[in-house]
């Protein structure tokens, strides 16, 4: 290499400068906001023997409320992937009457306060609501204060995630890839599964991961809706909640523990699969 070359590449390298200050506040942040807290909840769950551990994670009422808070979160995720793809392709493509307010309605979720958008959800769902006395008094189907009423909160705060994540790439996808594979003979369902899906997939499970994530830590939009009945309706938040209010901080931080563990196992899966994915589509370094 010669010396303006070597010059060139070793000037190249300080082009954001304050990098190892920056790099140094960026962890310090993190040790702080993240790393530290998470630390502190397994450390807390050392006051307990393994065996003691075992048993106040896995009562029935607790291995309940696991099925729920995780089999729902899952479920709204996968619903929301669907719907949010639906609307954000609509929002992107399409022109109609009242698109901007559509548009901005997709991020209620974020503005309203979680306690709020679960008094509502649970008006309008109870048996006496507008909703609730078409799906009860007509359909025999009960929604609020049930495991659906905790799935419909969960899909409520979830739309958003996936709906923005997808927005921006749909943008900037060119057209011209699906009038190509039209002028070729591929029909509607060959262009979306070839040419589309696989420029989707990955921000598509970014979504659902986003969604997925918010969905299970979820607390203030499902208390009033769920009913919080024991080993039916009751989700884990509520549990830590209610053992944080009786002082049983070691019982509190156990039933926190496994619900890190699990949810960072799911994330990796799907961050695993997402990168995956992306490297199958040849859309990685």
């Amino acid at each position: 290499m010669t010396a303006p070359a070597a010059s060139a590449h070793h000037g190249a390298r300080r082009v954001l400068p304050g990098f190892r200050l920056t790099l140094g506040y960026t962890l310090v942040y993190l040790s702080l906001i993240v790393l530290i807290p998470t630390a502190a909840v397994f450390l807390r769950t050392m006051d307990l023997s393994f065996g003691e551990f075992l048993d106040v994670i896995s009562s029935p009422r607790l291995l309940a409320s696991y099925r729920l808070s995780f089999g729902a979160a899952l479920l709204a995720a996968a619903i929301n992937a669907l719907f949010g793809l639906l609307l954000a392709w609509a929002l992107v493509r399409y022109s109609f009457p009242g698109k901007k307010i559509v548009d901005a309605l997709v991020d209620l979720p974020f503005a309203l306060p979680t306690a709020v958008a679960g008094i509502a959800l649970a008006t309008l769902y109870a048996r006496n609501g507008w909703l609730g006395s078409i799906f009860e008094g007509l359909l025999g189907f009960k929604i609020a204060f049930t495991p659906w009423g905790v799935l419909v909160a969960l899909v409520f705060i979830g739309l958003p995630f996936v709906v923005r994540t997808l927005q921006p790439i749909l943008e900037d996808l060119e057209t011209e890839l699906e009038e190509a594979a039209a002028s070729l003979g591929a029909s509607r369902w060959q262009t979306f599964r070839h040419v589309v899906l696989p420029v989707l997939t990955p921000p598509l499970m970014t979504g659902f991961a986003l969604a997925f994530a918010r969905a299970v830590g979820e607390y203030g939009s499902v208390i009033f809706i769920a009913g919080n009945i024991p080993l039916v309706s009751e989700i884990t938040p509520l549990l830590i909640i209610t053992r944080l209010e009786q002082y049983d901080y070691t019982g509190a931080t156990s039933l926190a523990v496994v619900m890190l563990v699990f949810s960072f196992a799911m994330l990796l899966l799907i961050n695993c699969l997402q990168s995956w994915s992306a490297k199958r589509t040849g859309r990685t370094a």
